[in-house]
Formats: C-alpha cells, structure tokens, sequence
C-alpha cells in the first residue's frame, strides 16, 4: 500500500487543535491562541508528538500564501478609501515610528543597521486576525476605535509584500546596492498599481465568464488557481510565493464577485491558516523559554508599552479622542503574524542566528498571549485613565441652567446629524455631545449646539443638562461607552425617556437592562420598512399599517425574534382577506376630470367602488352618479387589492386608452 508520510503528523495536529480549541473556546480566547497552544503543546518541545517540522512547514508555506490571499480579497479600492485617512496617516505614522524606536533601541545595543531596521520592522507589525476576531465578537469593528484599528492593520497587511522583498537585500543574499533596494521596493510599488489597472479591466471578465456557467466547483478552482499561480508566476520571476497570492488577491476584490469567492474559497484558507499559526506554535523551544524567560518577559513587556505609546500617538495625530487612543492602542501592542513570516524568512537567509530566531518568536508569542486580556481590559483601562490625559475635558462653555424639557443626542454621526435637522427647524431645544473633536468643530462652523465630551463622565451629562432633559437618544457605536452612558444616565435622571441605537439584536434585552426605555434595532428596523412598503403597496390602510408596525416593533421586536409566530396581527390578517381601501388625487390630465360617476363607469371598467368624494376639503359621502369630478377631487376607492392597482392604472391612462374595454 502506498504510504503518505505526512499523514499521522496531520492526524495528530487536527486532533490536539479539536481538544485545545474547545479548551479555548470555553476560556473565551480566540481560536488563533489555541493553534499557538497546540502547536506548543505536540512541538518537538513539547510532547513531541511531532519531531520533523518539514511536513508541517509545507502546509504553513500553503497557509501564508492563503493568509496573503486573504488579504488581498480584503483590499478593495472602495475600502481603501473609505479608511483613507486612517490607513495612510495612522498606518503609516505607527509603522515610521515603531519601526524608527525599535530600530534605535537594536542601534544601541550593538546591532548592525540592517538588523537594526528588519528587527524595527518585524516588531512593527500587528496581528491582523487576532485583533479583528476579537473586535468582530465584542460588536466593536463599527466603533471609532475598531475604524482606526481596522485602517492601521490594512497599511501593516500591505507593508509585508515590500518588507518580505527587501529581506534578501538586509541580508546580503543579492547585492545591497542602494538602487537596488530601491529597484525592489520600486518593483512592488509598481506590480500592485499593476494589479489595480489590470484587476479593473480583465479580472471581472473573465470570472463573469465562469459565473455565467453556473459551475461552483469551477469558480472555486479558478480561483484556486488564480491565487496559486500567482504565487507561482512571482517566485519564478524571483520574487516571494506570497507577493503573487497577495496580487491574485487584490485582482479578484476589484470584481463584483469578491464575497462569493471569500465564501467559497474560506474553507481552504481556514484549513491552511490553522496549520500556519500551529507551525508557528511549534518553532517555540519551551528549552529555550524556560533559560531565558525574564529576558523574553521583559522584552515582551517593553515591546506592548513602546506599541502602545507609538499608537497613542498616530491615533491621536488622527484627531480621535484620547478614549479611542487608549483601546487602539492596547488593541495593536502585539508583534502580529506576519511577523513570524518575516522572522522565518530573516532567519533562513542568515539574518537571524538561531539564538536571535528563539527570542523573537518567543516574544512574539508571549504578545499575542497577552493580547484578549489586553483588549478585555481596555475600556475599564480607558476609563481609569482617560481624564488623566485630557480625554474628559469639556469646552469652556458654560452649564445652561435655563435650559430644560429639551432633547439629548449623544453623537454626532449620521443618525445624530439627521435628529439635529428634524429637531432645529422646529424649534425644539436640544444640545449634542460628541467625542470626536473635528465633528465638534464642523458642527459648531453649522451653528449647532455641541459640546465635546465623554458622556460617560457625569460632569459631562450635567454638562448638557441630562437631569432636566425630557428625551435623551444615544446613537454611538462604542458598545461599552453606550452601556456605560445609560446606566450613568438612568442614575442622574429616572424620569428620562432613553433611545438607544443598535446594531444587533442580542443587544436589546441587555441595553433595557442599562436603562433603555427603547432600543431601535437597526437590522429589524430594515425588516419592518420592507414590511410596510408592500402593505402600502397592497392598499392597506395606513392606520392597519402604523398599528402592525407597531406590534412588531412592541417588547423588543419579540415577533420578529419568534419565527415559530405567524408575524400577522388579526387586524391585518382582516384587512388583507377584505380588500382595501385607498384614495386618489384627481390631476389635471386624469380620464376622469370632467366627467360624472355615471359616465366614468369606473366600477365596470375596474370593479371598485367610490365610496366618497373629498372636494375642497369636504367630504361627500355616497356622491351621486351625477356628479361632476374636477381637478383636485380626491377619490375614495374600495375594493379588493387587484381591483384597486386597476383602477390607479385607468385613472392615471388618458381617455383613449382607459376607455378601451
């Protein structure tokens, strides 16, 4: 029988990664953590379940090509420059800078420049998946924080393609010419410009080609093929397996089809990416750890405060609020997982000696150990800390003591902005409170009544007057901000009416927990629109619709959260079996104007009835067939839904065309 050599080792790391990940999952840290723990746990090292790493580091290779892969899908332009500003400025400030003070800590202890600056490097990048995983599960990826984080992590993603191209140069394995360091970083610059030009015009033709075929192995093999091939092509040409995965990536998120192929291809790219962070794992000599373990505590240590410094920094030069510094900063002080690509790739061609290979990736491992709890304990972290670096300030305006019954909006984002322009041409009293100091500035260059503030601190809700406040709306995305808010605000003022915006529907239970009297679920909300429109578009009468929407909406959606319910009230139920009623404004080029009922034959052409005619305001009920219609009558109709849609399509045709029977 043929014999595949790999196969026991495979068996052994799924089966650890089921025992460990269900340890983990329980423990609440994410699955990333537990490969790391597998990989140590059956290392060499370890149990030494697996001893030869070579079988493992061909499907770590695989696993990194994917995890580019990945990456690319990712890297769309729209998304790019949506998060512009976050990406270039934040990005590119968090890497200069730690990749600057890393580099001169390396300086002074002796390191050559070249070392100096790829150890700058390998410590400036952050953990892509760990990270956004972790966000994804709290609900914060919406949040400021989760905004900045999410843009600094994209610029990392994008630096590993030039970084992976000029290791060979830092170590001396081509020539360390000055132009021909430029010539490579020039070189990636260019293909992935490449690959957007190319991307925009040939890519989505030739996947509509395969789509329309309706064959879904056949997209996920060209898309296979697509990302391996690419790794292939840009190895060939003597460049990384990853640049060409990465290429192939951002190719495909140019198209239409960039979600289809993300769901297709994830399976794949899971199966491989487990199998990297467990070769990761394994390159950890427990040996190694247990001699040297002040010496990687206090290198860890310093590498999560310097991080995290550096991030307070560029997050601030970003103008976000020392709140949403704070939580990006303890979210990015991690050496992330292209890191370990680096350090593999620095170590192979001699970079690293292997004493130097131990230390970096057992600091690297300790940091992404830390990170869950550096993010769990973020927020109370922020909340100790904040007024201590001037993120409680408040404006110098004064409190209003005159001002009262008015309404509270707590941000200033799109809902906040909509509220404002309902509430002001009303002449309704109301005052914002925003964290973000440029939306403060361009609210008050619009006369609006904001101040800047955290609205968890009570100086602030006295600020703008919340314990004489009639209504108060919160429409924040921080999640642990808006329980914080209401809780502090239900405190402060029983009597306040409190709305809260939500984004999930496991939210509602717990924010009426906090003190919410209403909680506007955003994704039901949706639901109910659609619902209304189609009854409107059935003629049920609009106070059948208001009431329906109503019992939808009443105890927290709890229809729509039940889907063993029916959805239908009786009353609905009643008036969609009767038929409807409607009304129609008479314009000046309508069939009927001019004409008697009689005359009209509108319940022969159609099958409706009018049961009123409204004429200057008054209502003429059983009209007699001798009247008259004019210009501005309007029209009550009754009928069954079919009979009404015919007779809005006769009283809307002209007189040669309604006529016709």
């Amino acid at each position: 029988m043929l014999e595949i050599p790999f196969l026991h080792d495979i068996v052994v790391l799924f089966g650890a990664a089921l025992a460990v990940l269900v340890v983990s999952h329980r423990l609440r840290l994410p699955s990333i953590i537990g490969f790391l723990i597998t990989g140590i746990v059956v290392g060499p090292s370890g149990l030494g379940w697996i001893a030869d790493l070579h079988n493992v580091e061909i499907f770590a290779e695989l696993g990194v090509v994917f995890l580019l892969f990945g990456v690319g899908l990712e890297l769309s332009v729209d998304r790019l420059l949506a998060l512009r500003r976050a990406i270039l400025v934040g990005g590119g400030l968090q890497v200069t800078l730690t990749i600057a003070a890393a580099s001169g800590v390396a300086l002074l202890l002796g390191a050559h420049p070249r070392l100096a600056f790829y150890l700058g490097s390998v410590v400036a990048l952050s953990s892509t998946a760990i990270v956004l995983k972790l966000y994804f599960e709290r609900r914060e990826l919406e949040a400021p924080h989760g905004q900045v984080v999410t843009g600094i992590l994209l610029f990392q993603d994008f630096l590993i393609v030039p970084l992976l191209l000029v290791v060979p140069l830092l170590a001396g394995a081509t020539t360390p010419s000055g132009g021909g360091f430029v010539l490579r970083f020039a070189g990636g610059a260019l293909a992935v410009v490449a690959a957007f030009v190319v991307g925009r015009l040939l890519m989505p033709r030739l996947l509509r080609v395969i789509v329309r075929t309706r064959i879904r192995e056949l997209l996920v093999i060209a898309t296979l093929f697509a990302c391996l091939g690419g790794a292939v092509i840009t190895e060939t040409l003597g460049f990384s397996l990853v640049l060409g995965a990465f290429l192939a990536g951002v190719l495909i998120a140019e198209s239409e089809y960039q979600h289809q192929v993300q769901a297709e291809t994830g399976p794949f790219r899971d199966v491989f990416n487990s199998m990297f962070f467990i070769s990761m794992g394994m390159l950890l000599s427990l040996e190694f750890a247990a001699n040297n373990l002040l010496l990687i505590l206090g290198l860890g240590l310093a590498v999560v405060v310097v991080k995290a410094s550096i991030v307070l920094v560029a997050v601030k030069a970003l103008r976000y609020p020392a709140r949403t510094q704070l939580l990006a900063a303890l979210a990015l002080a991690q050496i992330g997982e292209f890191s370990f690509v680096l350090v593999r790739s620095g170590h192979s061609f001699g970079l690293l000696d292997d004493w130097q290979y131990q230390l970096a990736i057992a600091t690297a491992v300790l940091t992404l150990l830390l990170t869950p709890l550096l993010i769990a304990i973020g927020p109370r972290l922020a909340d100790a800390l904040a007024h201590r670096i001037g993120a409680m300030r408040t404006d110098d305006e004064q409190q209003d003591e005159s001002l009262a019954n008015h309404v509270v909006i707590v941000g200033y984002g799109l809902n906040g902005k909509h509220l404002a322009r309902v509430l002001r041409p009303a002449n309704i009293p109301y005052r914002v409170v925003e964290l973000s100091d440029r939306n403060v500035e361009e609210a008050k260059a619009q006369g609006e009544p904001i101040l800047y503030g955290d609205i968890t601190r009570p100086e602030i809700q006295q600020s703008c007057g919340m314990d004489r406040a009639q209504v108060a709306v919160f429409a924040i995305s921080d999640p642990h901000a808006l329980r914080r808010g209401l809780r502090l605000t239900r405190q402060l003022n029983p009597k306040l009416f409190l709305i809260a915006r939500s984004r999930q529907l496991a939210e509602i239970e717990e924010l009426e927990a906090c003190g919410a009297d209403l909680v506007i679920a955003e994704e039901f909300e949706s639901s109910i629109e659609i619902v209304t429109a189609v009854l409107r578009r059935l003629h049920v009468p609009g106070n059948v619709i208001q009431a329906e929407a109503r019992i939808l909406r009443a105890d927290g959606y709890q229809m729509l959260r039940a889907p063993a319910t029916t959805g239908l009230s009786d009353r609905l139920l009643q008036a969609l079996s009767a038929g409807a009623t409607e009304t129609f404004l008479l314009a000046g080029d309508s069939v009927a104007v001019g004409q008697s009922l009689e005359n009209l034959s509108l319940r022969t052409q159609t099958g409706v009835t009018v049961v009123a005619v409204v004429r200057d305001s008054t209502p003429i009920r059983n009209p007699p067939p001798d009247l008259d219609l004019a210009t501005g009558d309007v029209l009550v109709l009754m009928g069954s839904h079919a009979e009404v849609e015919a007779a809005f399509r006769f009283l809307e045709g002209t007189a040669e065309t309604a006529m016709q029977p």
